[in-house]
């Protein structure tokens, strides 16, 4: 392998949606990072088997629905 090409590995810190931190090696930012995560495996329906719902906290579809909630949608 070519020397000073890899990235280099470091451990950071994973928060879960729940709260949980999770210690995991990554490429991503700096040596005890925290990086938060919007969607993890206990919340997403590819690993939920479809029975879980996300929340849409002030996304698209509530902006939508405000903007256009007289017309009936």
């Amino acid at each position: 392998m070519k020397t000073d090409i890899h990235p280099e590995y470091h451990f950071i810190d994973v928060k879960m949606t729940d709260g949980t931190i999770v210690k995991m090696r990554s490429t991503w930012g700096a040596e005890g990072d925290t990086l938060a995560l919007d969607i993890d495996p206990t919340v997403h329906p590819a690993w939920t088997g479809g029975n879980s719902r996300l929340m849409d906290a002030g996304g698209r579809v509530s902006k939508f629905k405000n903007k256009y909630a007289g017309l009936g949608f």
